[in-house]
């Protein structure tokens, strides 16, 4: 059996009055988290578009070693929150809109499955009750939504 390692990651989130704070790790830029959702976004929408570009890295990859680079991609994020407290997450659905040349159906759909099932660590680090439904639009195409399987990681 393999000995798996972890990984330590840190950040610093310091209050900017109201409900803004500045977020950031050491020695990079920040970016604003806003619970009034003014000077930017919230912190469940701050997850969401951690979801977004977690697993459309891994979209990017994936065609690009195919030899079918994508050209364009777009990610929209519909999530759906309890409505009382905890107003936690209980759904979300991405919306990949991909556009190149020479990119098949099922390649692109293989890529967003391997990227919210296996390797999109925010979506691994979503509770295992939420909803993750993906929808790909190949070069203006919409194809049938599905329902993701976000396989249990050991802790």
């Amino acid at each position: 059996m393999t000995e798996s390692k972890v990984i330590r990651q840190s950040v610093r989130a310091t209050w900017r009055g109201g409900q803004q704070y500045a977020v950031s790790r050491e020695g990079a830029p920040s970016i604003t988290i806003d619970g009034d959702r003014k000077a930017g976004p919230g912190p469940v929408e701050t997850l969401l578009g951690a979801l977004a570009a977690c697993s459309s890295m891994d979209v990017i990859e994936y065609l690009a070693k195919r030899r079918t680079p994508a050209e364009q991609l777009e990610i929209v994020v519909d999530g759906v929150r309890r409505s009382v407290a905890p107003r936690r997450l209980i759904s979300a659905r991405l919306t990949f809109e991909l556009r190149g040349e020479g990119i098949e159906t099922h390649h692109a759909s293989r890529a967003i499955d391997l990227a919210i099932q296996t390797y999109c660590s925010v979506a691994s680090s979503l509770a295992p009750d939420v909803v993750v439904e993906t929808q790909l639009i190949l070069n203006g195409v919409p194809q049938p939504l599905v329902t993701q399987t976000i396989a249990p990681v050991p802790a």
